[in-house]
């Protein structure tokens, strides 16, 4: 059986001018698929085994290739956009069709020459194309990283529930809680963080944050330019919900209290039953 979006090892079972016809038998009463002529090897012969990858042409019909796709099923790869229109985008993969992206599986806009992170799947019309949806179910979770290491990846989903998914390196699962603040991290962004867990699974819990003693100073900032914004006069403290403070300062209650206590220490803000006033 001709399985589409897979690499199988078929026969040769027809030469013609314009290539090679290709069955996974001897061709009797079987599905054939062409391997078109430039992709032939030279003294291939009928009865001869090749490796090859089966798609769809810009005819919408089964052929295969030589050429090894850069995206494969259950794999999560990073493409080139080659082109936009109204329908949607396509992706370079390394074959001679690009690859479609459609406009309901982007996450982000999209212009030519962008990096997506995608997978692979086939459409409801048979059709292999890409999504930018999914992408955490097939991220790696047998990374080399351990707790305390500096790592690179690439943001590609929010959850208010769990935080930020990213893809460190682009292939392995990591996650920033949602108790840190990601409000300004956009969906594609690259973002440098650390390393704080390794889970049971393999996948990696990750920060943004600095120390504790170097991010109060930060912390300390970021509370002080929000009392400015309400005149001078923060109408809670610090023992408010910590939805609140997230959503108002876009901290964790727990580094919220820290950045107070240090401004309260510096006696920059003095802290009231229901409020945070600045007093220098």
């Amino acid at each position: 059986m001709l399985r589409l979006g897979e690499e199988q090892t078929l026969k040769v079972v027809r030469r013609v001018d314009f290539g090679a016809y290709l069955a996974e038998g001897n061709g009797k009463d079987e599905e054939r698929v062409l391997l078109p002529f430039k992709q032939v090897p030279e003294n291939a012969k009928v009865g001869d085994e090749i490796k090859v990858f089966l798609y769809k042409d810009s005819e919408d019909r089964l052929i295969a290739t030589s050429a090894t796709p850069y995206l494969k099923f259950n794999e999560v790869k990073l493409l080139k956009v080659s082109s936009v229109n109204k329908i949607g985008a396509f992706l370079d993969w390394g074959l001679p069709k690009d690859l479609f992206l459609p406009y309901k599986e982007q996450t982000m806009k999209l212009e030519a020459g962008d990096e997506v992170l995608v997978r692979l799947y086939i459409d409801k019309s048979s059709r292999l194309c890409a999504s930018m949806r999914g992408i955490y179910h097939y991220l790696k979770t047998n990374s080399p990283y351990r707790i305390g290491d500096e790592v690179e990846g690439r943001v590609y989903e929010f959850s208010k529930n769990f935080g930020a998914f990213i893809a460190v390196d682009d292939c392995y699962s990591a996650l920033i809680p949602a108790h840190e603040d990601h409000s300004t991290l956009h969906i594609g962004e690259i973002i440098k963080a650390k390393v704080t867990e390794v889970k049971e699974d393999g996948k990696l819990t990750i920060t943004m944050r600095e120390k504790a003693y170097l991010q109060i100073e930060k912390d300390a900032e970021k509370v002080l330019a929000v009392i400015d914004e309400f005149a001078g006069v923060l109408p809670f403290n610090d023992k408010a919900p910590s939805e609140v403070i997230m959503r108002e300062v876009g901290l964790s209650k727990a580094a919220f209290k820290r950045a107070v206590g240090h401004l309260y220490k510096e006696r920059i803000v003095e802290i009231t039953e229901r409020s945070i006033r600045r007093v220098k």
